[in-house]
């Protein structure tokens, strides 16, 4: 087999990245058209399809996908050499950044994020992934640079920065009938709720120590998301229970009343996580300083 050309190979993980030729030339500032024949090339050269069109983008084949791995250890190894990742500009890099994050986090960060981003690296482009059960994934392939929020169930090979610490509020409408200066157990137990089922493990905590402690809670909704949540309460007689940095955010932002929870509840760490293939790049520790800048109590 002749030597590939190693062009050929970052075509090839930008491809596997973005699911898309056209995505893919953009990132690498290439023509769609060098980025077809570079892929034509791979295919001959390698001879396998690597990536066939389907409803969902350009998906790889077994045999492309066995590739990934190798090919960016190829690509790290080359970066090391070659000494691309000893140096970044902000002001002038035209890098994206793919985060992965829940509702709340997008609610208390982005805006602060992208007001920093505009005056201090403005090509730099950030891209928001969900928080899930593929953040690990994503973040050991490189389709993602960081993750936030808690993240208990990573393993060996993630590094992981403490932001802050997150307590818990409760939240009712402006025009609640019942509940108006204070919020007692009894009402808390006596009121309907509305719960978030997904959006980070801040449910899991909450649901947990609720249960632990044998208090009783009436739920009517269950919202997959802290902001939908938060606004139907808005307009019901409903309680919500939200992080605390939440209701900071939402408070002015709707007809609100916001109440100490009426029992004890532990608080959580909210971290930054990353991989440890992206512990020394620069870029990466640039965006990581400029998060815990932004968050850090």
């Amino acid at each position: 087999m002749k030597p590939i050309d190693i062009r050929l190979l970052s075509v090839f993980d930008e491809i596997y990245k973005t699911r898309s030729v056209t995505a893919a030339a953009l990132a690498l500032n290439l023509g769609q058209p060098a980025v077809s024949i570079a892929l034509s090339k791979l295919r001959q050269q390698l001879g396998d399809p690597l990536f066939v069109r389907t409803s969902s983008g350009m998906e790889p084949t077994p045999f492309g996908e066995g590739l990934v791995r190798p090919v960016r250890a190829v690509l790290d190894a080359l970066d090391l050499v070659l000494g691309h990742r000893n140096e970044f500009d902000p002001a002038t890099s035209r890098r994206t950044f793919r985060i992965c994050m829940t509702d709340i986090s997008q609610l208390v960060l982005l805006p602060r994020l992208w007001k920093t981003l505009r005056v201090s690296a403005p090509g730099i482009h950030i891209e928001i992934f969900p928080l899930s059960k593929d953040t690990a994934q994503l973040l050991e392939t490189g389709e993602a640079d960081l993750a936030m929020g808690l993240m208990p169930q990573l393993e060996a090979g993630f590094y992981q920065q403490l932001l802050f610490r997150q307590s818990f509020v409760c939240m009712v409408g402006a025009d609640h009938p019942r509940i108006t200066d204070q919020l007692s157990l009894a009402q808390f137990e006596a009121e309907d709720h509305v719960v978030v089922s997904s959006s980070g493990s801040a449910p899991l905590v909450l649901d947990r120590e609720i249960a632990r402690l044998g208090i009783k809670r009436r739920i009517a909704l269950q919202i997959p998301n802290f902001l939908g949540a938060a606004f139907v309460v808005e307009h019901t007689d409903h309680i919500i229970t939200i992080p605390e940095r939440l209701g900071d955010v939402l408070q002015g932002r709707g007809a609100f009343r916001i109440f100490p929870v009426p029992f004890a509840l532990p608080d959580y760490e909210v971290k930054q996580h990353w991989h440890e293939r992206y512990h020394h790049d620069p870029g990466s520790r640039w965006l990581r300083g400029v998060i815990s800048g932004l968050l850090s109590e």
